[in-house]
């Protein structure tokens, strides 16, 4: 058997193939909040948290003026973007209401709480916070015991900072 990739391993960024690089900038940065670091050209551009070269990548390079792949095909599910906090959580979901984006769903998953939405090029996304590990579900043999309850919004706005 394979040895397991080092558990420092993560994934660095994701790049996305968009149809308006301006409408995309504007989802990515004017309603989730990521900062625009570069534009590359009049085809690409970098967005990132906390000044890292780059957590998102955008480009309409093999793309421009296209539409998104149509239901049945393989293709990303969703890019999930992993908040510090419930707080922090919070304050993505009241983002996304104020820019009147609907969610397509959301979820209490015992380990993590999360949002779901679609991008303007129909993208999946998933907004989310982890729990501390000590508070996993776990099977009284002590396997990870993942839920999909309900996640209270309501209850979740009102620690929006």
């Amino acid at each position: 058997m394979t040895a397991p990739v080092h558990p420092a391993a993560r994934i660095g960024h994701v790049h996305l193939k968009v149809a308006d690089l301006d409408r995309a900038i504007a989802f990515y940065s004017g309603v989730l909040g990521f900062e625009l670091q570069q534009r590359y050209g009049r085809g690409a551009a970098f967005l990132s948290a906390g000044g890292y070269h780059h957590h998102i990548g955008l480009n309409t390079w093999e793309s421009l003026g296209a539409t998104p792949p149509p239901p049945g095909h393989t293709g990303l599910y969703h890019t999930a973007f992993l908040y510090p906090d419930r707080a922090q959580l919070a304050d993505a979901l009241r983002r996304v209401v104020d820019a009147g984006i609907p969610l397509d769903g959301a979820a209490d998953h015992g380990v993590s709480e999360a949002l779901y939405l679609t991008d303007p090029d129909g993208n999946g996304v998933e907004l989310y916070r982890d729990r501390p590990e000590a508070e996993w579900p776990r099977d009284a043999d002590g396997t990870l015991a993942m839920t999909n309850a309900p996640l209270d919004l309501d209850a979740l706005l009102a620690e929006a900072p």
